[in-house]
């Protein structure tokens, strides 16, 4: 993976959007610079029903071996992507970027492609999400408050196997076109020590603090030396984030999380790279600060479990020991 990155974290550039129209909708979120690129259940309903999930549209329900469960009950017009095919064991990192391109093209997915992801875990979402963006697709959009927000809001669902999509042959552009968009351990480490940069952990108290790893496959506890704390969620739930969500699911304030985040240092003026176990929780950071507008962030891939890898089982993260 490091061959493939850049060393600078380039601005983020400007969204070309396709003619993929949602219709104003009641609390529309002004607070963010992308608002539209954050979908409300009632918005994707409206598309749904004004015929909006074309060619030029995928709405990707994701998920980690969940088949099962969007086979029983899914949004209409729904593909399923399982997360295993875009990360990869041992560190669950990105796959090779010849296999991500396949992936995309297998589902009809230019890089002019609007795409609108969800997930029973948004997690899930978030993490495709941010590589899609790191690809190069222009136009993707993320289920507010994800599945869930949808049964609230009381909208119709189908059973069955997955759409099927006609792939493309092409992406369309070079592939990716946002590589400043990961950071590897050696672009990570560089971020420490500086007031113009941060190394963002997304991670439970618990687990920045050292009390526990968090994973049962991660025997480390402990955090990165002079990494500064982005908050996550409820200790001993990996997949919260309550500081970032509220209890529906969808997205807290943008001005509160910035407020959050101010408190520990972390600013809109700083190159930041996010980061937590192995990348779903930071990939939702990621994806938050990019709907602020926040200009030059990245998600570092391999977190917690590549930098603690080799490590005894606890890690005194207050020392340079780790």
């Amino acid at each position: 993976m490091p061959s493939l990155l850049v060393p600078a974290y380039g601005q983020l550039p400007a969204i070309a959007l396709n003619p993929v129209h949602l219709p104003p909708a009641a609390g529309c979120r002004a607070d963010l610079v992308r608002a539209r690129q954050l979908v409300s259940a009632n918005e994707l309903a409206a598309l749904i029903l004004h015929g909006g999930l074309g060619d030029g549209c995928r709405l990707i329900e994701t998920g980690c071996g969940a088949v099962h469960f969007f086979e029983a009950s899914h949004i209409p017009g729904a593909g399923y992507l399982d997360t295993c095919e875009i990360e990869e064991p041992p560190l669950w990192n990105k796959v090779p970027d010849e296999a991500l391109l396949r992936v995309l093209l297998s589902r009809g997915i230019r890089h002019d492609t609007t795409v609108i992801l969800y997930g029973r875990n948004n997690l899930a979402a978030a993490r495709v999400a941010h590589l899609m963006l790191y690809a190069g697709v222009t136009d993707v959009r993320l289920l507010d408050g994800g599945f869930a927000a949808w049964q609230a809001g009381g909208h119709s669902c189908e059973a069955g196997p997955s759409r099927s999509l006609s792939p493309v042959a092409g992406f369309g552009i070079s592939f990716p076109a946002h590589p400043e968009f990961l950071a590897d351990m050696a672009q990570a480490r560089a971020l420490l020590g500086r007031n113009d940069t941060a190394l963002v952990s997304i991670r439970s108290e618990a687990e920045f603090l050292g009390k526990v790893s968090g994973y049962s496959y991660i025997a480390a506890r402990g955090d990165i030396p002079g990494a500064l704390w982005g908050r996550a969620g409820d200790d001993g739930d990996v997949n919260s984030m309550t500081a970032y969500q509220l209890d529906d699911g969808t997205m807290r304030p943008a001005a509160g999380i910035a407020a959050m985040w101010q408190l520990e240092g972390i600013t809109a003026e700083q190159r930041i790279a996010f980061y937590c176990g192995t990348g779903w929780r930071a990939s939702l950071a990621f994806f938050y600060a990019w709907l602020m507008g926040w200009p030059e962030i990245a998600v570092y891939d391999g977190g917690w479990l590549e930098w603690s890898g080799g490590l005894v089982e606890t890690c005194d993260r207050w020392t340079s020991k780790c």
